[in-house]
């Protein structure tokens, strides 16, 4: 089905909205997220705002799964055309360079109660994604490990991503 340039120009408002809202989440967090700055750092108007995220809590989900798609589809293209022996260290990798990718939003620093409750769902899908690619009967063991390594990372950021990238390896058994 081909793109119309009014939808492909739809898509491109709403993907703006969410990355301006991944801004404005790290400078203010969830709770003084201000739907006025979304829209002023998306450079739309609060109507089309509006049209698109009707409320503040239809805005944090849709963000919530744009933000998880992102990851996937990172992950998938990582992996995509790579013998199934390193399509972990392709996943493990794009961990590493997603947390890095985002240096100024620490919402773990601004609210760390949101943080933890959204680690929670967070942890289980991130786990399972690993596992996929695991070989072995511990694969759920290994995969629990390198995402704990990984939060652990998140929570408390290091500066070398070369350290939690080999941290990651060992922990998913491939050093």
């Amino acid at each position: 089905m081909a793109v119309t340039p009014g939808a492909r120009d739809e898509n491109t408002t709403r993907e703006r909205i969410l990355a301006a809202t991944a801004e404005v989440l790290g400078r203010n967090g969830m709770t003084k997220l201000s739907l006025s700055q979304v829209a002023a750092q998306a450079r739309v108007s609060r109507p089309t705002l509006y049209r698109w995220f009707p409320s503040k809590q239809d805005l944090l989900a849709a963000f919530v799964v744009w933000e998880r798609s992102i990851y996937e589809r990172a992950v998938a293209a990582a992996a995509d055309d790579l013998p199934a022996g390193e399509r972990l260290d392709a996943a493990l990798r794009i961990i590493v360079e997603y947390q890095q990718s985002y240096p100024g939003l620490r919402m773990v620093d601004i609210e760390p109660a949101q943080v933890i409750d959204r680690l929670s769902h967070i942890l289980p899908r991130m786990r399972d994604r690993l596992q996929r690619n695991m070989p072995g009967p511990d694969a759920a063991v290994a995969a629990s490990t390198a995402v704990r390594v990984a939060i652990s990372h998140y929570l408390v950021r290091s500066d070398d991503g070369d350290d939690f990238l080999a941290q990651l390896r060992h922990a998913a058994g491939l050093t």
